[in-house]
């Protein structure tokens, strides 16, 4: 590896440093692990008023004014041919505790638009979800039965409106400190 290659390597390792605490400084993320499933919390609890809880919460990721508890997983379709394992959703553990209402999931197009979003109930997903023990978790799959279910709930409506909408393809960007107030 030459120099110079070493040199772009790391200045992009530095920007996606930069990047992520400032997401994290604006309350978008609140890990530094990959952002995609702190920005679907963030925006999930931004657009249907939910109260996200603290990383330490098993089995939930926030809660409704009404009580209700939500699981919150997403995937980023980094193509525009998405295949059925590109539905496949975080690992989803001690499903048989009942620690949410509903799971939301969220599918991101190659930009970070929302291309799809379901409510899902509690109650159906081990009709859906598979017992993988090398993970310990069930696996489910945002596609095919489970979105047909009638107790699925298509609510990429709501999370659309929320999103920003790509314009181009970023070549460079400018981090610009938020206003202290």
């Amino acid at each position: 590896m030459q120099n110079a290659e070493m040199e772009q390597i790391l200045a992009l390792m530095n920007q996606y440093a930069a990047v992520l605490i400032t997401l994290n400084e604006r309350g978008v993320i609140r890990t530094y692990n990959s952002p995609v499933g702190d920005f679907a919390e963030w925006l999930v609890s931004q657009k249907l008023g939910l109260r996200l809880e603290k990383n330490s919460a098993r089995g939930l990721d926030a809660t409704g004014s009404d009580s209700l508890r939500y699981q919150i997983k997403c995937r980023w379709e980094r193509t525009d041919f998405p295949t059925p394992q590109s539905r496949e959703l975080g690992v989803i553990r001690s499903l048989e505790k009942n620690q949410f209402d509903f799971l939301i999931a969220v599918i991101f197009d190659s930009h970070f638009q929302v291309r799809a979003a379901y409510q899902i109930p509690h109650e159906i997903i081990p009709r859906y979800a598979v017992y993988r023990r090398h993970v310990n978790g069930h696996i489910l799959l945002a596609d095919g039965p489970i979105l047909r279910d009638p107790a699925t709930k298509d609510i990429t409506h709501l999370l659309r409106q929320a999103a920003c909408i790509y314009t181009g393809k970023v070549h460079a960007f400018l981090l610009v400190p938020r206003a202290v107030s």
